[in-house]
């Protein structure tokens, strides 16, 4: 375990191996000792045949800060400081674990893509490297506080929608496309006097021409002050603004105006800027993190990158809410790593672990996350989830109820009533009819 408790007033200072003509090779040093201002990353790693685990870890190092692959006229003596530098290597099955240090000053505090596109740029297509996975990152102090982080987070949502100590319970609106604007808010006005809290939008729709944005929003709004009336409860609606940024804000702005108090972003298909421009135009809305796309860069648990890299990336822009896998749902994470990262984003120190490839980490005051467990639930894994992500979960069932046999409605109240009975101490069956009807069906 590396020690970042050593400080390094000025990167120039220590001991240097490095000369004009480096080598990949001479970016590895197992001697050195990161410095508590350096950004560090640890990666899972293949070399390609025939390349050493040495040149290959040193080719991550030097491609991704001051090195290329020859030698050069142009290198200054006063860079040398600037080098990333690989600390440790140690085996893992097929492949190897990487940590690599770099000092601070390669970075443009505030500017994601800028991070990213050093240390998740093009060192996934190098020659040497057959095959590569980011696992985590470590941001100093001085990075982590370039970022707004959340606005909200747990404790924002719970005051927000009067709910001290429970899950929440959410549902996506289903058919997820082709629902006309007044059909959409019929179904959340459903869900709602069921007994949700939230309703969202599914991550693929926008602003068709079979439910444009702005008539949706106003239609869905009206059906949530109706439901808050009757039922006497907050409710929230999570309209999609996912769209070309500046489209995306404006979307937001009209959300405010209506008197909306959520946006879902995708995070992963807008993009980080775009994601960072929302969360910077401060309109004191609830921001609701969508995954889409993120399997096809996380998937692969040889290559890419870790969904707790994306969640990390993510508090530190600034969402409230984000999908982080079920654990026994639908949707592919299982328990350990759907764990680390609710742990990653409701925490405010994250220690070491050996084992799942994560680094330490301080989030300083940086609020937490609310995690959302979504994709392939009903209210039979309830239980479960609640044993798995305690009381901070946002419990999303899509098919879960909609798919209920009486409908919407009965099918929120079942959701509800299973949150309820495990927050009594109760069995599931026998607690309601709607609850008891859904075990028949799912049971």
């Amino acid at each position: 375990m590396f020690k970042r408790e050593v400080v390094l007033d000025n990167i120039f200072k220590y001991p240097l191996r490095v000369t004009k003509s480096m080598r990949y090779e001479d970016y590895v040093d197992p001697q050195y000792i990161p410095a508590s201002s350096d950004l560090l990353t640890e990666l899972y790693m293949e070399p390609e045949k025939g390349v050493s685990v040495k040149q290959a870890a040193g080719a991550v190092a030097a491609e991704s800060s001051i090195g290329t692959w020859t030698e050069l006229t142009t290198t200054k003596s006063y860079m040398m400081g600037l080098a990333a530098k690989v600390f440790s290597i140690r085996k893992d099955g097929a492949g190897y674990v990487i940590k690599v240090a770099y000092p601070i000053e390669l970075f443009e505090p505030g500017n994601m893509p800028n991070i990213l596109s050093g240390i998740a740029g093009n060192i996934f297509g190098m020659k040497e490297i057959k095959k590569l996975r980011l696992e985590d990152i470590y941001f100093p102090e001085k990075i982590d506080r370039s970022f707004k982080g959340p606005k909200f987070g747990v404790p924002g949502v719970r005051k927000l929608l009067k709910i001290k100590k429970r899950p929440l319970v959410g549902t996506i609106v289903k058919p997820k496309l082709g629902l006309n604007s007044k059909d959409h808010a019929k179904v959340a006005y459903e869900a709602w006097i069921g007994g949700c809290d939230v309703v969202k939008d599914d991550e693929n729709l926008s602003s068709q021409a079979f439910n444009p944005f702005n008539r949706r929003v106003k239609e869905v709004l009206k059906m949530r002050e109706k439901a808050e009336r009757e039922t006497g409860e907050r409710k929230a609606y999570m309209a999609n603004v996912t769209a070309e940024t500046n489209e995306a804000v404006k979307r937001a702005k009209f959300i405010k105006s209506q008197g909306g108090r959520y946006a879902m972003i995708d995070i992963i298909t807008m993009g980080w800027s775009a994601v960072q421009t929302i969360r910077n135009a401060n309109l004191g809305l609830v921001l609701h993190a969508h995954r889409a796309m993120h399997a096809a860069i996380t998937r692969d648990h040889t290559h890419g990158l870790s969904m707790l890299s994306i969640a990390k990336i993510a508090r530190m822009i600034g969402v409230d809410q984000l999908h982080i896998g079920t654990a026994v749902g639908k949707m592919e994470g299982g328990r350990s790593e759907v764990k680390e990262i609710q742990r990653e984003i409701e925490k405010q120190a994250i220690e070491e672990n050996y084992a799942n490839k994560v680094l330490a980490e301080k989030w300083e005051k940086m609020r937490p996350v609310f995690a959302v467990a979504s994709g392939g639930l009903d209210p039979l894994h309830v239980p479960a989830l609640h044993r798995i992500f305690g009381n901070d979960v946002i419990i999303q069932m899509g098919g879960g109820i909609h798919g209920h046999p009486w409908g919407t409605k009965a099918g929120a109240k079942a959701a509800r009533d299973a949150i309820d009975a495990v927050m009594e101490g109760r069995h599931l069956r026998g607690y309601s009819k709607e609850l008891d009807e859904a075990i028949r069906k799912w049971g």
